[in-house]
């Protein structure tokens, strides 16, 4: 019998693009023989659609013409409910459009990629790939990210952060802290991916730009010491809390100082490709030792964040010393970095069996846990007080 799996894609994030890209990798990707997919679109506005048109790509391009082609759908808020239901339903087209037994978010970004999705799966009970609410959201926002990592021991770069509303009611005591780290900087919104945001400060002229700027996309700043001779290596990991393994490191090769997002999906001729578009080495040009510190480092971070599913994480190095950073986890990453699992030991449909494996046991195991008590203590009125307090 076959595994019916909701593949979740688009969102209301400056990601969203990206997200159909890889979503429609994977889905190409996945064994027919073994699972029914049903594509599930949320638009920039928030609805949620399904239908065959979703599975070609070009169809983005006119996106009122897409969704014409398409059904309008909900899930309803009932617990262990997995039914997919049209919006607009009559006597002779059912409501119901479908069922799944497993959710896959392919999202990227906020509203989506943050928790919220995970969120929203856990209160239905429907099982799910990937990171659950507390290590998306930990490992989406770059700030209690690089907090919970400097706490861990893992290695770190000096940074600070602060709200866009202090920015502007104390702007000269947050600069004195920056100068303190010591120019050039980076600066970026915290809880966005894909390089959304990201800016590099020479001075203080500068930074007040690139403060300005991701101040636009979120109201927490962090802003971080640059590694000027900078070598950017990132490694896959997969699993859970319990096993890790990693993947063979790659040196994406960027334009400038630090990777854009024009260098990660929009280089010249292959603006459908995603993240596999981008220019890159694999495995890296670095010695056996660096990288074996490094696939360590990536697995640490991983189940320090008590991750699941696949994940990037992405490394600066210091070519001066040879000092390794923890820069930043993607909990979605783009194209589920396949192109790292194929280059170690899976083909991109045996990356997606094993997630799916990987959800599945997850789920086995939450369904052992205690989560409310059969008895009703309102029938045990002896022992409460008026105030509800025994």
């Amino acid at each position: 019998m076959k595994i019916r799996i909701g593949v979740i894609f688009g969102g209301r994030s400056v990601e969203h693009e990206i997200s159909v890209i890889s979503a429609q990798q994977a889905i190409s990707a996945f064994d027919k023989n073994s699972y029914d997919i049903t594509p599930i679109y949320i638009t920039k506005t928030g609805k949620w659609y399904t239908g065959d048109a979703l599975l070609n790509v070009d169809n983005y391009k006119n996106t009122d013409s897409l969704l014409a082609q398409c059904t309008e759908i909900y899930i309803s808020p009932t617990f262990g409910d997995f039914t997919i239901n049209a919006v607009q339903s009559s006597i002779w087209k059912s409501k119901e459009i479908a069922k799944i037994d497993i959710a896959f978010p392919i999202i990227h970004g906020t509203n989506c990629e943050d928790g919220s999705l995970q969120g929203l799966l856990e209160l239905k009970g429907i099982p799910y790939v990937g990171c659950d609410v507390l290590s998306s959201a930990v490992g989406m926002d770059k700030i209690m990210m690089k907090m919970v990592l400097k706490e861990s021991g893992l290695p770190v770069v000096d940074y600070t952060w602060f709200t866009d509303r202090s920015w502007h009611m104390d702007k000269q005591a947050i600069i004195e802290k920056i100068n303190k780290i010591g120019f050039p900087v980076i600066v970026k919104p915290s809880n966005l991916g894909s390089s959304v945001g990201v800016s590099k400060a020479a001075d203080e002229a500068q930074l007040i730009e690139a403060v300005e700027l991701a101040g636009r996309f979120s109201s927490r700043i962090l802003v971080e010491r640059m590694v000027v001779d900078l070598k950017e290596i990132n490694c896959s990991v997969l699993g859970d809390v319990a096993n890790q393994n990693a993947s063979v490191c790659e040196e994406p090769l960027g334009a400038g100082d630090i990777l854009s997002y024009k260098d990660k999906y929009i280089t010249k001729g292959s603006s459908s490709k995603g993240m596999t578009s981008t220019k890159r080495q694999i495995p890296a040009n670095i010695p056996k030792e660096q990288a074996m510190l490094i696939q360590d480092l990536a697995k640490e971070t991983f189940r320090t964040l008590s991750c699941s599913g696949v994940s990037r994480i992405d490394f600066l190095v210091d070519k001066k010393d040879n000092k390794v950073y923890v820069n930043e986890i993607n909990t979605i990453p783009g194209s589920l970095s396949f192109y790292l699992w194929e280059a170690t030991d899976k083909n991109f449909g045996q990356l997606l069996k094993t997630l799916i494996d990987v959800a599945l046991k997850r789920q086995r195991e939450r369904d052992n846990l205690v989560v409310s008590y059969g008895e009703n203590i309102f029938n045990m009125s002896a022992g409460l007080s008026k105030s509800g307090k025994s």
